[in-house]
């Protein structure tokens, strides 16, 4: 039976073997997706062989199905219906079994399905299959096929072994591609493995807290505390821990070997202040009998913390500015200059800006001290931090207190997240102190807790009564204590409260209190 002219593609006489190879080994290198150098693989086929269409199937080992990547010759509707189950037709044989077929006719081959629907009526086409599969070793991922029109006489055997070696090509694509990206994967998970090392690492161990505004202290504390002698500014609401801030950056540095000297500058009285900064000399005041070193110089080598620095009166700043740009000082008495070698980190829980435009506090001095801020959060913007310190010092003050506590019940742990800690990780520490000691079971209870944590569910003082009934006992109550105040005398009470002596003389009858009994 005679072909239509229009059907038949002429093969080459010969195919260029080695050409298209090389073309195919190009495509495969260039393209990092193999899906995306599928399908110039099946072009460059097209091209050198004169194959009508080529298609490229994949296992999926999650659903069972068994789908077309890639073809070529096909529309997007007819790679759509290309679905198989394995075993199923000769492409779901060939995955099966891992061994290719070669059809000489599809007409003749009744597990031929046609299931794209590309190859028309079966029975009136002559034309040739071949499918191989694609596989690593024992494994079967996928599939290879072609077909063509071809005059009986060009050896169908050559398309086969051209098509093994084909899909040998990117069976082994596939394989590095999968172990590329298998060592990206690897690449990624231990960069996250160093770097939650270096943040274990660099979090210092004397400050509890995992939440996101600490990891930032963290951060700071390590790029200020390795090698560098950098002026440090940390400020923070009291109770904060921005002693221990400085505590981390001195252990974590070059000097850690060297002295850590703390000077809380509010503590100390502004007449003895500068000689416990600067030293004096013998004779220097009245009871200075021997020589004196100073913090500054037992500091030397090390790092010196002033605690409270905005306390400082003018002239310590002046005599603190001075350390600041030239490194020398001298002795309270003295007159020979002292050079010294000392890190200053300097705290305070003040606006020192707003101390600045009041006139407190030297603009110089705290451009020198500004060098490094550090911020530390308050307690209640690091409430993921909370639970972790309550157990930290439970644990803590159980150890001290030789007691065994074991858990901290539901409504103390709802008390302390409700609660706003306005004196921070060092309240909540005195609030467990206190809960450990209590304690005799234990468990911390919320009965436990300060007044000041407690709910009114917890301690049963539920409101009652309604909101004007509230107000109106509120009233009363204000209006007793002014007039116990004003010794009875109404025109003062009224104007105590803001209220003209009319409208204080109607609340006073509304309300049945007697002015007369807080005379005298």
């Amino acid at each position: 039976m005679a072909r239509p002219v229009s059907a038949v593609q002429e093969a080459p006489a010969e195919v260029d073997k080695l050409g298209l190879l090389f073309a195919i080994s190009q495509t495969l290198d260039s393209e990092l997706e193999l899906k995306d150098a599928v399908h110039p693989v099946l072009k460059a086929m097209a091209r050198f062989t004169g194959m009508s269409r080529g298609t490229l199937t994949l296992h999926n080992r999650e659903t069972g199905e068994i789908l077309i990547e890639a073809a070529h010759g096909l529309s997007d509707s007819q790679k759509q219906k290309g679905r198989y189950r394995l075993g199923e037709g000769v492409t779901g044989k060939v995955i099966q079994t891992g061994r290719a077929a070669v059809l000489p006719s599809v007409s003749q081959e009744p597990q031929f399905l046609n299931k794209t629907g590309a190859w028309g009526d079966l029975r009136k086409e002559d034309i040739s299959f071949v499918c191989v599969p694609i596989k690593q070793g024992r494994l079967v991922f996928g599939a290879l096929s072609v077909d063509r029109l071809l005059p009986e006489s060009v050896p169908i055997g050559e398309d086969l072994q051209l098509l093994t070696i084909i899909a040998s090509m990117i069976a082994q694509a596939a394989r590095l591609r999968q172990l590329l990206l298998e060592d990206r994967q690897r690449l990624l998970m231990e960069n996250e493995r160093l770097q939650d090392e270096l943040k274990n690492k660099f979090r210092p161990d004397n400050i509890v807290g995992n939440s996101k505004p600490m990891q930032a202290v963290y951060d700071l504390i390590y790029q200020v505390a390795h090698g560098s002698s950098t002026t440090v500014l940390v400020h923070g609401e009291s109770g904060t821990g921005k002693e221990l801030v400085a505590q981390a950056i001195h252990y974590n540095s070059d000097r850690a070997r060297k002295p850590f000297i703390k000077v809380n500058c509010a503590a100390l009285p502004e007449t003895i202040l500068e000689s416990e900064l600067f030293g004096h000399e013998r004779g220097a005041f009245t009871g200075a009998i021997s020589l004196r070193k100073g913090r500054f110089e037992l500091a030397s080598g090390g790092t010196i913390f002033l605690d409270e620095i905005g306390d400082f009166s003018a002239a310590t700043q002046i005599k603190l500015l001075r350390v600041l740009q030239e490194r020398e000082f001298e002795r309270v008495g003295g007159s020979q200059p002292i050079k010294v070698d000392v890190r200053v980190i300097a705290a305070t829980n003040r606006n020192l800006e707003e101390m600045i435009a009041n006139g407190t506090f030297r603009q110089d001095l705290f451009y020198r001290l500004n060098v490094f801020p550090i911020h530390l959060p308050p307690l209640r913007d690091r409430r993921a931090d909370i639970l972790l310190l309550a157990n930290h010092f439970v644990e803590k003050y159980g150890r001290a207190n030789h007691k065994e506590v074991r858990r901290i019940s539901t409504p103390a742990i709802d008390m302390m997240m409700a609660y706003h800690w306005p004196g921070n990780v060092r309240e909540l520490e005195n609030c467990i102190e206190r809960a450990v000691l209590l304690s005799s079971d234990g468990v911390l209870h919320g009965h436990h807790m300060p007044p000041t944590l407690q709910t009114a569910e917890a301690s049963g003082t539920k409101f009652e009564g309604s909101l004007e009934k509230m107000l109106e006992n509120i009233e009363h109550e204000m209006i007793s204590d002014a007039l116990k105040s004003a010794r009875g005398n109404m025109a003062k009470a009224a104007r105590m409260l803001g209220l003209t002596e009319r409208v204080m003389g109607l609340r006073v009858k509304q309300h049945g209190i007697a002015s007369k009994r807080f005379r005298g």
